[in-house]
């Protein structure tokens, strides 16, 4: 038998939960195949089997354990089973000789590819109703002329729950969870955070998207975003406001000549933050490459805790929820989160004349401790010229200027 025991994950980490088994006792595994999944208080990763053979789980599902922890065992004495594709492909060819057709007369298929018997399709149709919004009782999925008279009688009731229901559920909080509840508390009783607003017209760089999404696609192999124009705005700005991307460390000041930009992205465990290192070196391909990366990363568990620690600065993007408007909370130790919002078009004043534009607000809150009000809203301002002139991104300047040495 072969140990398998919890990894060290971290110098400050001494426990972990194990989140599931991927593997069932008595699965033979192969070497380096995934056969668990452990969160600690900072990101979730994965066990891997260190030799092929029998699996022999020890730790449970929701059990904490420390590190060094024996979380299974692996016979590796034990014979390989042998191959059984035969069964495997013979039980779909049997599935499909016994299905039947149904007939027409019996469903009718909606707009919204939702089986539905002839009268209940005409109900839906002339109604107007959302098929979508109707729990369906019949066979297979089908919905029935009850199943849309129910829906119009309780107008606004989520599909398939029952009516004046009561119950309650409980379920313990993930160290992941635990972490950021912990973090946010102490962000707002340590720091003297305050939020400045803007808004910013979206019309260029939604022009600039729309002109060169197809070429950029085509040249770099990844969509042109929006976070790449925040991204290089955002890093222009802090090497223009050093103390915005500073933080303090005792009585000391900590500058860094780096942009080192954490983006919130939220993952099925929760709020993670992954960094992207010398964002003020990288191009705009690079970024939208590496938010890709990111991104997938964290909605797949599989960041590692280097890719989550040491940012200088936190942009949070609320509007892909929706968010017309909010402030953002600091991601401690750093000292200033940007928070994007959604884009909706608005009646503005340009030029005497009221047009309709595509606004977003912005917000940046602070610590107001070691940012002033003047560099808060300073650096928040040239975040607004860069992306209303996109073209200064080149340079952080007007071209112009930039020429003429002004």
């Amino acid at each position: 038998m072969i140990d398998i025991k919890v990894p060290a994950v971290g110098e400050s980490i001494s426990e972990v939960t194990l989140v599931k088994w991927l593997k069932q006792a008595g699965a033979y595994v192969e070497r380096d195949e995934v056969i668990a999944e452990l969160e600690s208080e900072k990101a979730t990763f994965e066990v891997n089997a260190e030799q092929a053979g029998v699996l022999n789980p020890i730790g449970k599902e929701g059990e904490t354990l420390k590190i060094g922890d024996v979380v299974a065992q692996i016979d590796e004495t034990a014979a390989k089973p042998p191959s059984s594709n035969g069964a495997a492909t013979a039980a779909p060819q049997k599935a499909v000789a016994e299905a039947k057709p149904v007939p027409a007369a019996q469903a009718t298929i909606t707009a919204n590819d939702i089986k539905a018997t002839p009268l209940a399709a005409a109900i839906i149709s002339d109604k107007k109703i959302d098929a979508g919004s109707i729990t369906p009782s019949g066979v297979g999925g089908k919905i029935l002329k009850h199943d849309v008279l129910e829906a119009l009688a309780h107008p606004g009731r989520t599909p398939g729950r029952e009516l004046f229901t009561r119950t309650e559920k409980r379920e313990k909080m993930s160290n992941l969870r635990k972490t950021v509840s912990r973090r946010l508390v102490e962000a707002k009783n340590t720091t003297a955070m305050l939020t400045t607003f803007n808004e910013v017209d979206m019309s260029a760089v939604m022009a600039l998207r729309t002109k060169y999404k197809d070429k950029f696609k085509e040249k770099h192999g990844v969509n042109l975003g929006f976070m790449s124009f925040f991204t290089k705005a955002t890093c222009y700005a802090l090497q223009e406001w050093p103390a915005v991307n500073a933080y303090i460390d005792g009585e000391e000041l900590v500058y860094h000549d780096y942009c080192d930009i954490s983006i919130a992205v939220s993952a099925p465990k929760g709020l993670v933050v992954p960094v992207i290192r010398n964002a003020e070196s990288l191009s705009m391909a690079d970024i939208e490459k590496k938010v890709v990366e990111l991104a997938t990363k964290a909605r797949d568990n599989k960041l590692s805790m280097e890719e989550m620690q040491g940012g200088t600065f936190t942009i949070t993007n609320g509007g892909v929820f929706g968010s017309l408007m909010s402030t953002p909370i600091i991601n401690i130790p750093q000292s200033a989160i940007l928070g994007m919002h959604k884009i909706e078009e608005r009646a503005v004043v340009v030029n005497g004349q009221i047009v309709v534009r595509p606004m977003m607000y912005l917000a940046v809150s602070y610590d107001h401790r070691i940012i002033d009000g003047r560099e808060s809203v300073s650096f928040l301002v040239r975040i607004k010229e860069l992306l209303e002139n996109p073209d200064q991104l080149l340079f952080g300047k007007d071209p112009v200027k930039a020429l003429l040495e002004l």
